[in-house]
């Protein structure tokens, strides 16, 4: 779930909130527009490695995607391409329109065009390779008593930022270190780039993998520590505490690994901020080979936070678990995933530095409050008639948390996007999402959610 802002304004008619819709279909028009103004100065560029299907949200991170040294892209990054060796650079052009009416009957809505343009060198003597990245989020519209959409920055004004700059010294051949500014992409220190720029972070860390006899085993393994984090609508960094909601300075220490063999892979990730948070994760992941073209998929997660030391955030002795299960059935072209997650303890989840990992966290809400149990149930498909053309539904049924005053909730999602799958706009993608969420025996309006997306991304 997102951080939001908080002002309250008066409920808008149905009038009003129908003309932002008509509205938000012309912005849709001028998405593809820009995309393929973007797109047309692009030059010619490698094959795309195929995406597998998949269930995880936008702005999550996979465990199996935690230690390979290079953070995993949005989809739409996907479709394009690697670069082959040497030194690589990567333009993403990236514009985005988002219209929320709230809870409250107030609304949100920007819409703004931007992205990133980086590049890493190849290694010089085999060992020392550098890389940098500036990103930048203008505003197209945009009303200052509308903020909080986190496309722009305070007061829906753009930015610019120097969000990278590193250097990777590899060690010796799978292992490298990693020294200074850098996305990364972990459970719960991740890019989350659900917006126009992603998080980045000013942090050293190791990473490194191995092969286990010879049967196709392998280990990964990751220790690192992180100073501060620049949101993805922000051009400061500030330090990983302030950022959780502390008034002290402190890091945090993450350290994990991940073993994988064929189909099944078991990993955990530990991340300490002294005297904040200590949060632990865990997951096991199987693929069942049941036959050719038939092969079910089970995912169990296990998600541990407590109050550590001084308890200068949290109050001493809290503490809260979530536990998840996850099952996903590819059918030919069709994915279908069903889900349940479970909150216990004294205190919900909480996700400073990351898009939240649970099963059951969607484009709005994350269904981790305190005693909160949810399952969801997602459909997707992939197109054979328009190649690059997907689309996915999903509902999440949450029962009432055990806080007084909090009601439950019902979401539901829908996806459509298209990818273009050859020539010279190979990279693009366009992408519709809309989230509706019902409060449940709640005096208040149903939540809605629009997202227009036009993306293209390119290296060489």
């Amino acid at each position: 779930m997102s951080k939001y802002s908080s002002a309250i304004r008066p409920v808008p008619s149905r009038h009003r909130v129908s003309g932002k819709l008509l509205r938000a279909k012309k912005l849709g028009c001028s998405l593809m527009v820009m995309g393929l103004w973007g797109g047309a100065r692009a030059y010619a560029q490698p094959d795309a490695v195929p995406v597998p299907p998949s269930s995880v949200e936008q702005g999550q991170t996979p465990l199996e995607e935690a230690f390979s040294g290079r953070p995993r892209r949005a989809q739409a990054a996907q479709a394009a391409v690697e670069a082959p060796p040497g030194t690589k650079f990567s333009l993403d052009f990236r514009t985005m329109y988002l219209g929320r009416q709230n809870y409250d009957g107030s609304e949100t809505e920007s819409l703004a065009t931007g992205g990133w343009a980086g590049v890493k060198t190849d290694y010089f003597l085999d060992h020392f390779s550098f890389g940098a990245t500036g990103y930048t989020s203008q505003k197209l519209h945009g009303d200052a008593d509308e903020d909080g959409a986190l496309l722009l920055g305070r007061g829906q004004h753009g930015y610019e930022v120097l969000g990278e700059l590193y250097a990777d010294v590899k060690i010796v051949e799978g292992l490298n270190l990693t020294v200074g500014r850098k996305e990364y992409d972990t459970p719960f220190i991740n890019r989350n780039d659900s917006r126009m720029t992603p998080n980045t972070f000013e942090a050293i860390s190791l990473m490194g993998g191995t092969k286990i006899g010879n049967k196709g085993a392998s280990l990964r393994y990751g220790l690192g520590y992180v100073d501060s984090i620049k949101e993805r609508n922000s051009d400061e960094f500030v330090s990983m505490s302030v950022d959780a909601g502390a008034e002290v300075e402190r890091g945090v220490i993450a350290a994990g690994g991940l073993y994988k063999q064929g189909g099944f892979s078991l990993g955990a990730l530990d991340y300490y901020c002294p005297d904040i948070v200590n949060i632990g994760f865990a997951e096991a992941k199987m693929e069942f080979n049941i036959r050719e073209g038939f092969a079910p998929r089970l995912a169990v997660q296990f998600i541990d936070q407590r109050s550590v030391g001084d308890d200068l955030l949290l109050n001493p002795g809290d503490s809260g678990q979530q536990y998840g299960i996850k099952a996903e059935l590819p059918v030919g072209q069709a994915l279908f995933t069903a889900a349940y997650t479970n909150i216990s303890g004294e205190m919900g989840m909480m996700s400073p530095w990351a898009g939240y990992p649970g099963y059951t966290s969607v484009q709005v809400e994350d269904f981790n409050r305190a005693g909160e149990a949810a399952w969801m149930l997602r459909a997707a498909y992939e197109f054979k008639e328009i190649q690059g053309l997907s689309t996915y539904a999903l509902w999440v049924h949450g029962l009432a948390p055990d806080e007084p005053g909090k009601q439950a909730r019902d979401e539901y999602n829908f996806n459509l996007q298209w990818n273009a799958p050859d020539g010279a706009f190979k990279g693009l993608s366009l992408r519709l999402r809309y989230a509706l969420v019902d409060e449940r025996a709640a005096a208040t309006d149903e939540l809605t959610d629009l997202r227009l997306i036009c993306n293209y991304a390119i290296s060489f």
